[in-house]
């Protein structure tokens, strides 16, 4: 049953509205646009910046609008001087606490203190500082926290909170010295952190960003001595041009791949190739866990964000997981064995980028167990009878943001969308659509079921698409009949949504065969390394452009990967081998904080 709609008047205007909105959203159906920093649409309303004050007819003191309703016959005036005045107050509050480094700040361009108050004709504050901030937390490996850019708007603590269910960080203190920090001043590192990176995305500021290192890669690509070749992954096509200005949901593919041979990299492969190989691999791990009694339900690896998640807080449930890498971290174990042999390339020359949508994936390329090609090199040197004496590598040395390849694009005066569309090299950069839709919600569970459908039936799909497990629903299941049976499945994104599935499962209530859980909310179009302060419309503009590339793709299914096929035909084996398993498989453990 719809609600009755109210009639309220903003500025003059008279307009109906829902009652449950705020006033905020409100103001907004009269064409009245009311700055906040503390409030975000379906992450954070606290009214703790004091700048989304407005002024109600019969009220003695200012409305704060983004925890206000309207109700019939409410008058609203949004930019009277009282008001006016109110909201550069408030934000001068802020300015005279906060560091004055804009012209070098990581957020230049995309921070909301520095537009609100340019907005509002702030030029200095009148204000004493008060504050005084500890350095820098660059504990972990993918984040960095700086107190003295932090507004205590709690936009992380309500995101780490209430969408992903891990409490990592929260307010301390009173008064004056109130400021958002882990357990005991401990660091990221030392707290339940997973470093997803949401706070880093809906923080206005840049009190929590991604740890840059685009620097870094700028300086290997200029190494006559270094072979460096880059992966892009599926969700990247999809905001890259985003961050660089254009429509949300823009699909730069062959733009994107031309702006980084201009950069320099050797090499431009697709991840998606690896996506496409991730499901030959966990395909075939989901039909032998079926055929042979195997630990159900199996539980997708592709997002680091949940690996640390299932480690950190269901440790008991590891044995659900699939032992697949990522497909960033297969790439690189390929990379560094496979394409190094066949190019010619000392590995120990080689150099593995990636462009991920997410922050975790730089922690994932640290993790110890993740030197595979090192290993397989030094087994075979040892075999052999030679002595490598190579210095220790990573499958993957560098995993950068989509934020972090916009910065090295600008830096780098490229005009992205002037240019030509080209395509990945080849050997590492044939995909299929299924591949493409890995950077969506149930796109990892929709691919693999296109291959296992298949395998297990010997007979094409009647229907491509898994409608089912698409869309931004928190929770999606589905049930597909395959060679006999009923496949029971489920998809979930942002772990708080997570939470509920591992919680049947540990409660031994859970009948699923497979379950897809993505750490980000969205999956990777929403992941914690995307263009900064994005909203549904953004979310869905991207994900309906990695599906129509999915439509326009030649080949759908994975295992219509000729690239792929040819791995296996001269190196590989065939999935789930001993190669196989050596290179692109791996063992999680319990995480203790």
């Amino acid at each position: 049953m719809e609600r009755k709609l109210v009639s309220i008047t903003v500025d003059g205007k008279t307009v109906e509205v829902d009652p449950e909105i705020n006033l905020i959203e409100a103001c907004a159906v009269a064409g009245a646009k009311i700055p906040s920093l503390c409030y975000m649409k379906d992450v954070s309303a606290n009214a703790s910046c004091g700048v989304c004050v407005v002024e109600v007819e019969g009220a003695k003191a200012l409305v704060r609008s983004c925890v206000q309703k309207p109700v019939e016959g409410m008058k609203i005036r949004t930019a009277s001087p009282r008001v006016m005045n109110a909201r550069r107050t408030a934000v001068e509050l802020l300015l005279a606490n906060h560091p004055a480094d804009c012209l070098s700040c990581i957020r230049a361009g995309t921070c909301e203190l520095k537009v609100i108050a340019e907005t509002l004709g702030v030029r200095a504050s009148r204000y004493p500082k008060l504050k005084k901030s500890p350095p820098p937390d660059t504990s972990t490996e993918g984040l960095v926290r700086d107190d003295s850019k932090c507004i205590l708007c709690g936009r992380c603590v309500a995101v780490c909170a209430e969408t992903q269910g891990v409490n990592a960080i929260a307010f301390a203190g009173r008064g004056a010295r109130t400021r958002v920090t882990s357990f005991m001043d401990k660091g990221l590192a030392n707290s339940p952190c997973i470093q997803c990176g949401q706070c880093s995305v809906v923080c206005p500021t840049a009190a929590i960003t991604e740890k840059d290192q685009s620097s870094e890669v700028m300086a290997v690509l200029a190494d006559p001595r270094l072979t460096v070749i880059i992966q892009t992954a599926p969700a990247i096509r999809a905001s890259l041009g985003e961050a660089l200005g254009m429509p949300a949901g823009s699909l730069v593919t062959g733009k994107m791949v031309a702006a980084l041979r201009r950069l320099g990299f050797a090499k431009i492969f697709d991840t998606q190739f690896a996506a496409d190989l991730t499901i030959m691999e966990e395909g075939t791990e989901f039909i032998q866990r079926i055929q042979k009694g195997g630990t159900l339900p199996m539980i997708t690896s592709c997002s680091p964000g949940w690996i640390n998640f299932i480690e950190t807080f269901y440790p008991e449930l590891l044995s659900h997981l699939s032992s697949c890498k990522s497909p960033q971290q297969m790439f690189g174990a390929v990379a560094k064995t496979f394409y190094a042999q066949k190019a010619g390339i000392d590995p120990a020359s080689l150099r593995v980028v990636s462009i991920m949508p997410c922050t975790a994936k730089k922690g994932e390329a640290s993790r110890p167990e993740m030197d595979s090609a090192f290993r397989w090199w030094t087994e075979r040197a040892e075999k052999e009878g030679a002595k490598t004496g190579a210095e220790h590598y990573q499958d993957v040395d560098w995993a950068l943001t989509t934020r972090e390849l916009a910065r090295m694009i600008r830096q780098s005066a490229i005009d992205m969308a002037s240019l030509p569309e080209e395509k990945f090299d080849s050997s590492l950069g044939e995909s299929t659509g299924a591949a493409t839709i890995f950077g969506n919600t149930g796109g990892v569970m929709e691919a693999a079921l296109r291959t296992v459908y298949e395998l297990l039936e010997g007979k094409p799909l009647p229907q491509t698409d898994f409608f089912p497990v698409r869309g931004l629903q928190g929770i999606k299941t589905a049930e597909v009949p395959v060679a006999g049976m009923n496949v029971k499945v489920a998809v979930a994104h942002g772990l708080k949504n997570a939470r509920a599935l591992l919680d049947d499962i540990a409660a031994g209530k859970s009948d699923y065969h497979f379950i897809e859980v993505m750490a980000c909310p969205g999956g990777c179009i929403g992941g914690g390394g995307q263009p900064v302060l994005p909203d549904m419309d953004k979310k869905l503009a991207r994900n309906k452009s990695l599906y129509l590339e999915d439509l326009r793709m030649p080949e759908r299914k994975s295992h219509q990967n000729t690239e792929v096929n040819t791995l296996y035909k001269d190196f590989l084996g065939h999935p789930a081998g001993h190669l196989a398993h050596e290179l692109l498989h791996t063992q999680y453990r319990a995480r203790v904080v």
